[in-house]
């Protein structure tokens, strides 16, 4: 452990010391090269905050109002037939859309039922093998400028699915 614990903090410095190297050989003027890449960064941040204040808001004011509570009740006949206990509703609604939120939910999960239940078990695998598809696609395809997206949420929506199937067979391997 403690080895890896060195190679992680020399590896930071190594690959930027290889960046700076290779470009020089390469006859690149890096510091040039950085601020245009800095430059361009800073744009795609200020052309694509309206839409990440948009989302994170909207999560915020469908959680604070109570309507995560009512959709995950309405869900919850559907859900916990197949495992997916109701507690775990929200988090997997929310995670569609923000990934900050579904931990703030993640945290309550596990104040109430403990991180070694069955749903905390199932809440963190659920954390990290799903992904925040509607957050991910008008962020990234809006800085992409992508504009045909046709198969991009079915699939996504796809993906979801299945991770969700595996978490559930992996938290009940565990419980």
């Amino acid at each position: 452990m403690n080895v890896l614990s060195h190679i992680s903090d020399i590896i930071i410095p190594i690959l930027l010391f290889y960046i700076i190297g290779y470009g020089l050989v390469s006859k690149v003027k890096v510091y040039e090269a950085f601020l245009t890449g800095a430059r361009e960064g800073l744009k795609v941040v200020v052309d694509i905050m309206p839409t990440l204040v948009g989302l994170l808001v909207a999560v915020g004011v469908l959680r604070a109002s109570g309507f995560l509570e009512f959709l995950s009740g309405l869900l919850a006949p559907l859900a916990e037939p197949v495992g997916i206990p109701a507690a775990v509703v929200p988090v997997i609604l929310v995670k569609l859309f923000s990934g900050s939120a579904a931990t703030g939910l993640v945290l309550d999960a596990f104040r109430t039922y403990g991180p070694d239940s069955y749903i905390g078990m199932l809440v963190s695998i659920l954390m990290s093998c799903t992904e925040t598809c509607f957050y991910t696609m008008s962020v990234y395809y809006l800085a992409a400028k992508v504009t045909k997206t046709r198969y991009t949420l079915p699939g996504a929506l796809l993906s979801l699915t299945v991770s969700a199937v595996m978490s559930l067979v992996l938290a009940r391997g565990m419980g």
